[in-house]
């Protein structure tokens, strides 16, 4: 399913996601029936404190780790019914994932980190560079393609690091903490940056613990012990915060 007529496509569905490590009386408990969807165009940010479950809940939606019990569907594609060479091929394509400490490798130019993706999947190299290019264009660092990582500042990294998220056909972006290792300015950048590409049709989640940060998506949503226990639409961060923690 793709689209339930209730508005723009549907680009990830998280049905019943539980999440468990461990057995008997030793078992943790990471998430515990979490209902979640994404659409395009959409931003949604997942707060809560430290153990709460929000990187688990981003590595099952990337289809990184496997729930215990719960369905992932990712463009219409049940992660259950696919094989594991088949859920790779889809992240390949179709996910893109921001971290905080950026993951570039450091021997390969700001073009080389972008289209690694996409030379991995297969692509011609001259229709990849030019796929490369237009995601560097898209964070306006086209003039850096041939620089090396430790040539460019964190922010200039970190917009590389989003690009490689995008390239290609990529519309599912899932950032973790992105900007938690750069200051206040430059990751105010970042994220003008991350919502211009969901404003152009992309959805993505941002896992944070930054009011400021959450307030630049679209949906807040507010995880504790592994459960939703609240959600509000954007720049409603501090209505949120007070009704998670008063008793």
């Amino acid at each position: 399913m793709t689209n339930d007529g209730g508005g723009a496509e549907i680009l990830l569905q998280l049905d019943g996601i539980s999440m468990h490590y461990g057995k008997g009386e030793t078992a943790i408990m990471a998430l515990a029936g979490v209902d979640l969807t994404v659409r395009a165009g959409e931003l949604v940010a997942i707060m809560g404190a430290s153990g709460s479950g929000k990187s688990t809940l981003l590595t099952i939606a990337g289809g990184l780790t496997t729930p215990t019990s719960g369905e992932v569907i990712v463009q219409g594609k049940w992660l259950s019914t696919m094989s594991l060479a088949g859920v790779a091929a889809l992240r390949r394509r179709t996910l893109g994932f921001v971290f905080q400490d950026f993951n570039l490798i450091p021997a390969l130019t700001a073009i080389e980190n972008v289209t690694l993706p996409l030379e991995l999947d297969g692509w011609k190299h001259r229709k990849a560079r030019t796929a490369g290019l237009n995601a560097l264009a898209s964070v306006e660092l086209e003039d850096r393609a041939d620089r090396y990582p430790d040539d460019l500042s964190g922010g200039q990294q970190q917009r590389i690091a989003i690009a490689r998220a995008v390239v290609g056909s990529r519309r599912l972006i899932l950032a973790d903490e992105p900007t938690g290792a750069l200051d206040s300015t430059t990751g105010e950048v970042v994220l003008r940056m991350l919502r211009k590409r969901i404003d152009a049709g992309a959805g993505g989640i941002l896992v944070t613990h930054d009011a400021r940060h959450a307030a630049w998506a679209d949906r807040i949503v507010f995880l504790r012990d592994g459960r939703i226990v609240d959600e509000s639409a954007g720049g409603n961060v501090d209505q949120l915060l007070r009704s998670v923690t008063t008793p």
